[in-house]
Parts: structure tokens; C-alpha cells; sequence
């Protein structure tokens, strides 16, 4: 889930907790150009304020205009389609030949609990199934254990999507690589936790927004990084710190396991897990040398090969092979830039 839409419903349920209604849009299908992803939210108020987006920009205001002039979803859920034909796309600046369809919920205090316990679930790195129903406007939510695509029937009028944590990346070790990462991370919509058990070197690292842990790695990848929606990597110098991370890290469900060195450090770090009886078939997931191939010298380079690592991984265009190709040029400036 991208940390704009758990924004929204962070809305939704403030607003609606406050006594204030408000609507609910969600993007459910897209054709041809769309600047937004199908699944994407916006949420606003009768007061004209809003959070999220629909199309970058395109159809947002004309949206808050029908629903301030109550021409949409009054009473009811209802379906729109935006760009149906050439002259409103024109009008509105959607992409050539784009057109986007959207359902609007409109929302009443009583759905407070409901967004309330959507939200928390969310917020335990879990995920959480919302089914609304639009002839009658009636909706659920169920617990789920894995992210499915969002589901929109037209003929039945039911509209079904899973909410899931925000993507996170989960830092060991405190360094200038360390925080590049961080702050480009966070800039991608990660939410980012930074672990190291020197009390003197996490409070020296100063990046706003990132939560840090003063604990032993693997007691912290245990309790805040053990799910699917997590990349892991170690960015220290001291094999201590980092083999412990990554005995743990590689036990996890996490999409990506990556730790900065040079080849000949990735090799010993691989024989030493392996002689503290991490299973080959686990070893095999670590991603190190880190980053892909930009030939990076400098620590915002460095960082800019991680991220670009992590997100074709998580996109699946990226495979173990380009994984240990890529980081040679990592590795080679790591000590130099420490």
C-alpha cells in the first residue's frame, strides 16, 4: 500500500470520528494513459478539503465540484467514468486516449468504528479485505492474509479491495549511506526504521522521519521487519552487528535481504553464516554485493543504487544473477566512504 492512500484512510477515519462526513473515491479501473494506478484513493469533505489522488490532477477538482453541488453519491455509493469521450478528456487534461472509472462512497460518522479498525489493521503490518456493496451502500471488512488485486464487479455493483501496510525499509546500521538511504527512502513513501545498539550512534543520525530503534538487530527484525512488505539491509562495517541482522532478516518473509560490502567481504560474510547454520537455501536469498551496476562512488550514489535494487526487486524486474553483478561497484567504495 503507498503511504498516500494509508493517508487517506487515516482521514477518512479522523473526519469521520469528529462527527464530520465525508466521501470516499476509488479508482477501479483504468484505460489506456493513467497517471494513477488502479486502486488509488482520495478522500474530501463537504468543506472542500481533500487527501490523495485519483489522476494527478486531472479530474480532482471537477469531482469536488458534483459532489459539492450534490450531483454524486448523495444517499449511495456510485460509478463514474472519467475521459468517455475525446472532448472531456480534452477538457479535463487527461493523457491521450486515457479514461479512468471511479467509485464514490459517500461516508457518515456511524462508519467510524469500521475505517477505525481498517486503519488499525493496516497499522499492525497486516492486511484487511473491504467490500462495498453499491446499490444498497452496505460494506465489510475481513482479515486477510496477503494482498490480492482490487476486484470490481459492474454487474453485481461490488467493489472489493485489500488494504495492506505501507512498504517498509528497515535500516541496520548508522552511517552517511545509512542516511542517504533513509532520506531517499522516505522521499519513495517507505516508512523507515533505522536499528543499531550504539545509544551514541543512533542519536547522532538526524534524519527526520525515520523511526529508530536502539536494539540488537535480530531482536529488532524479529518484532518490526518480519513480513512481506519489508526490505531489509545491513549497511554497518562490523560483522557483529550485521551477521546477527541477517541471520534473522534472511528467516523472514521480507521481499528484499541485502548487505553493503565488496565481493571478497560478501564471500566471508556467506561462510560465516554458513558456519553459524544458516541453511544454503536461506543464504541463497542474500542479496551482496548491494545495488545495481550505476558505477556509484559516492554515498548519494550508493543510495541511489540501493533504492533502484529494492524497486526492481519489488516490481519483480530484477533476479538474483543482476542482484550480485550490480553490487561490485558498491562494495569496491564502501571503506572509502564509511
Amino acid at each position: 500500500m503507498q503511504a498516500v492512500d494509508q493517508q487517506v484512510l487515516g482521514q477518512v477515519r479522523d473526519w469521520l470520528r469528529d462527527g464530520a462526513p465525508c466521501w470516499l473515491a476509488t479508482v477501479v479501473a483504468t484505460y489506456g494513459s493513467s497517471p494513477r494506478p488502479v486502486g488509488s484513493l482520495l478522500t474530501c469533505n463537504d468543506q472542500g478539503q481533500f487527501v490523495g489522488s485519483l489522476s494527478g490532477g486531472c479530474v480532482e477538482d471537477d469531482l469536488l465540484e458534483k459532489l459539492q453541488r450534490g450531483e454524486l453519491a448523495r444517499r449511495r455509493p456510485e460509478f463514474l467514468r472519467y475521459g468517455g469521450s475525446v472532448e472531456e478528456a480534452e477538457r479535463l487534461g487527461l493523457p491521450c486516449g486515457g479514461h479512468l472509472d471511479i467509485v464514490i462512497e459517500p461516508l457518515a460518522p456511524a462508519a467510524a468504528d469500521h475505517f477505525n479498525a481498517v486503519a488499525a489493521r493496516v497499522a499492525s503490518r497486516a492486511c484487511v479485505e473491504r467490500t462495498v456493496h453499491l446499490a444498497t451502500g452496505d460494506f465489510a471488512s475481513r482479515q486477510v492474509e496477503r494482498h490480492a488485486p482490487l476486484r470490481y464487479d459492474p454487474a453485481q455493483g461490488v467493489l472489493a479491495q485489500t488494504f495492506g501496510p505501507q512498504y517498509q525499509l528497515f535500516v541496520i546500521g548508522t552511517n552517511m549511506v545509512s542516511a542517504y538511504v533513509a532520506e531517499m527512502a522516505l522521499a519513495l513513501g517507505y516508512d523507515v526504521a533505522v536499528c543499531d545498539p550504539r545509544p551514541e550512534r543512533l542519536a547522532d543520525f538526524r534524519v527526520d522521519g525515520v523511526r529508530k530503534i536502539r536494539d540488537m538487530p535480530d531482536d529488532a527484525v524479529r518484532v518490526h521487519a518480519n513480513d512481506a512488505h519489508s526490505a531489509i539491509v545491513a549497511l554497518n562495517h562490523d560483522p557483529r552487528i550485521d551477521d546477527m541482522g541477517m541471520m534473522e532478516a534472511l528467516g523472514t518473509d521480507a521481499f528484499y535481504v541485502g548487505a553493503m560490502g565488496s565481493s571478497r567481504t560478501s564471500a566471508k560474510r556467506r561462510e560465516r553464516l554458513l558456519a553459524l547454520d544458516v541453511p544454503p537455501e536461506r543464504l541463497a536469498r542474500l542479496r551482496a554485493p548491494i545495488g545495481l551496476s550505476i558505477g556509484s562512488k559516492t554515498p548519494p550514489e550508493i543510495a541511489v543504487s540501493i533504492l533502484a535494487e529494492i524497486t526492481a526487486v519489488r516490481h519483480g524486474r530484477q533476479d538474483a544473477a543482476g542482484a550480485a553483478l550490480a553490487g561490485d561497484l558498491v562494495g569496491e567504495h564502501e571503506h572509502a566512504i564509511a
